[in-house]
């Protein structure tokens, strides 16, 4: 299926795997691309030099050529750093959680990088289109961690309209019959998170996995208690009992959780504070909050590396609740697009029966 983001891209189907922080390695990147999707590194919880081991393993594990792309903070200090990386490796796409700035695209576009930054809102499409961005990806309020409040139904049709580069719709997506959706809606192609987490291929803990598989759909929450920001989450009663903590309580383990994240990343202190400046600017987040920050990257770790349910927090996407087996990435994607076949040939019978002449 060859659609304007398979073309830009030079992927062979129009799907991507997103880039989840200690979910999205090399393992499930090489796999997700070997399926003929864009799988796509998370950086933002690796040194440059993990970064760098993370993007040749990936070259290893997959044909000379094959596309993939890596996830930045554009708003960390040291994006310009990783960015340069992802130049020097010749990495096809550099996408971003937060719009990055005109002249960091322009940096990548001239080496040749496609830059492709995740929006959840109209406006913010607009504007990162008007710097240069070669596509956008757009997460409606279903998808998992950061999100807004506009379901991807609406939010996705609002962004297509306005913008004249392709669109990646996000938020919800788990099969064929979602993918076919998007098209019509007038999108590239889909981005799945959850969906992806949940294969053989990915690293997260078998007992993580087996709570996602046992989770429903009213089991998936929108929770401001970890870093002050809606994000969406299994609720568990980590979960329970963040949302009963008080600001103290809250403060402490924040501090406690910056100083852990600081030795994990090799950020200074210095560093750590400009990209909270990043942070704050533009947002209505008190120090405290975008101190609670700091919680995120540790309890997602807590979980997705280290097994413990129930002393990490585990985003998700809502989908998750009618997700319920582990296929390969090469199963899942084979799959998927089967799918949209069967469903785009639905579709076409349907059609065909509505052009028959009248009887008799």
């Amino acid at each position: 299926m060859r659609t304007a983001f398979t073309e830009l891209v030079g992927v062979e189907h129009p799907v991507v795997q997103t880039g989840m922080g200690w979910v999205a390695g090399p393992r499930l990147v090489s796999g997700a691309a070997n399926a003929g999707a864009l799988g796509i590194l998370a950086s933002a919880t690796m040194t440059l030099d993990q970064l760098r081991s993370a993007v040749r393993e990936v070259k290893s594990r997959t044909p000379d050529g094959t596309p993939f792309g890596v996830n930045l903070r554009a708003d960390a200090g040291d994006a310009a750093e990783r960015a340069q990386l992802i130049i020097d490796e010749g990495v096809r796409v550099a996408s971003f959680a937060l719009a990055p700035s005109k002249e960091l695209i322009a940096r990548l576009g001239d080496a040749g990088v496609v830059v492709i930054p995740s929006i959840g809102a109209r406006r913010h499409a607009e504007k990162v289109a008007a710097w240069g961005a070669d596509a956008v990806i757009v997460q409606g309020g279903e998808g998992g961690g950061h999100t807004g409040d506009v379901a991807t139904t609406v939010l996705l049709p609002q962004v297509v309209d306005a913008v004249d580069i392709p669109v990646i719709a996000a938020g919800g997506f788990s099969d064929g019959r979602g993918l076919v959706a998007a098209l019509s809606y007038g999108a590239a192609g889909i981005a799945m998170g959850t969906r992806f987490l949940l294969t053989s291929d990915s690293t997260v803990p078998d007992a993580v996995k087996a709570e996602y598989l046992k989770a429903t759909v009213k089991d998936v929450t929108v929770t401001t208690a970890v870093d002050g920001l809606p994000h969406r989450m299994l609720r568990t009663e980590l979960v329970d009992s963040l949302e009963r903590a008080g600001r103290t309580r809250a403060l402490v383990r924040a501090v406690r959780h910056a100083a852990a994240f600081r030795k994990l990343s090799g950020l200074s202190w210095p560093q750590m504070v400009r990209d909270g400046l990043a942070m704050k600017h533009g947002k209505d987040l008190s120090w405290s909050q975008v101190l609670l920050a700091a919680n995120t990257p540790m309890l997602l770790k807590a979980s997705m590396v280290e097994g413990r349910t129930d002393l990490g927090v585990m985003a998700s996407g809502q989908v998750a609740g009618v997700i319920d087996d582990l296929p390969s990435c090469a199963e899942l994607v084979s799959r998927v697009m089967a799918e949209a076949q069967q469903a785009l040939e639905s579709l076409e019978a349907l059609h065909s029966l509505r052009t028959l002449p009248p009887p008799g």
